[in-house]
């Protein structure tokens, strides 16, 4: 089974993977269906985001990073609606013409169903 994520400058030295946060965290949506990844980014456009790829990955891959990064993830299901944030943020980790920076570390836990919820409340 794949999830899909949204990628910019997708197969390149400079990859960066569509991430939103909750609270203080960083949070990486895996799509359970690709419409809704394809719909997510255009969303993402229409405010001004560079155009994200919609890919198709291995679920576990994309776990392995958000631990590696301190991350954390989200499968966002058919039956979730979710719309960008109004707000984002000014400066990310990730710059279209720099190299992806690290994630800051965090020792910050978070339970992942208080953060669907929040997620889902933002419909």
């Amino acid at each position: 089974m794949s999830v899909f994520v949204l990628l910019f400058n997708a197969r390149t030295d400079n990859e960066g993977i569509y991430s939103t946060q909750v609270g203080e965290r960083n949070v990486i949506l895996m799509f359970e269906q690709e419409d809704d990844a394809v719909r997510y980014a255009d969303q993402l456009e229409a405010e001004d985001f560079p155009k994200p790829t919609v890919e198709g990955i291995d679920p576990e891959e994309i776990e392995e990073f958000c631990q590696d990064s301190d991350y954390d993830f989200i499968l966002v299901t058919s039956e979730m609606l979710v719309t960008p944030p109004s707000l984002s943020i000014e400066e990310t980790d990730w710059q279209p013409d720099r190299r992806k920076k690290s994630a800051p570390a965090s020792d910050d836990s978070i339970d992942l169903e208080a953060m669907r919820k929040r997620l889902e409340r933002l419909l």
